[in-house]
């Protein structure tokens, strides 16, 4: 089976800037269209419309990047990379328990979901080799944080296998923030979205502390 994290040789995604000015303007052109496809979605996202948003000619975009797909591919680099180190620092400032762990992840994730709409998830599911690549070195980095930073707590687990009780732990945060980005009543306000974490972080603590099944008679 092929390493999750095996990337395969590829062209660059764009063009690298080489000035501060250039970097900056690539700097805008994707936080304007992070903005458009945020509010509107890839699919109506246009290279017109993120220049207009940009404040750059269209030529400019055309002159870094070959077509929209190439934009998506940077956007998808840029939007991915900052979730992966948001989740790193909130992990960080978690409080040091098995509880603070969970529940910061469970914050985290839920806040990455909801911070771009629908933009995060989507962004996670793009079809395309390199897109589904990417996709997955995010969600195998975000479980590589989880158990990074419930190591020092892994003697509090009371599951038979600790490492797989995570595993399953993270599955079943990333899916839970998934779905909940994905239905028509999502919890979208903070206050919405503080209380779902803390019932995500609760049940995750208590599946971790509760005795694994036994097996049965034979």
């Amino acid at each position: 089976m092929r390493d999750m994290t095996h990337e395969p040789d590829r062209r660059a995604p764009y063009r690298e800037p080489r000035q501060a000015r250039s970097a900056a303007t690539l700097a805008r052109v994707l936080q304007a269209a992070e903005e458009i496809a945020s509010s509107t979605g890839l699919d109506e996202m246009t290279i017109t419309s993120v220049a207009k948003r940009a404040g750059v000619s269209v030529g400019t975009i055309y002159r870094r990047f070959e077509d929209k797909d190439q934009l998506i591919t940077a956007l998808t680099e840029r939007m991915l990379k900052r979730r992966e180190e948001y989740v790193a620092d909130r992990l960080r400032a978690a409080a040091p328990s098995l509880s603070g762990v969970t529940g910061a992840f469970s914050h985290a994730l839920l806040e990455s979901f909801a911070g771009s709409g629908n933009l995060f998830p989507e962004l996670l599911r793009l079809r395309g080799t390199s897109a589904v690549d990417r996709g997955a070195r995010t969600i195998t980095e975000i479980h590589r944080l989880l158990l990074q930073a419930a190591a020092p707590y892994a003697h509090e687990i009371r599951r038979s296998e600790p490492q797989a009780a995570l595993d399953t732990v993270a599955r079943a945060i990333l899916g839970a923030c998934f779905h909940n980005s994905l239905r028509p009543d999502p919890a979208a306000d903070e206050a919405a979205r503080r209380r779902y974490a803390d019932e995500l972080g609760d049940m995750a603590v208590a599946y971790l502390l509760s005795p694994g099944r036994r097996s049965p008679s034979t």
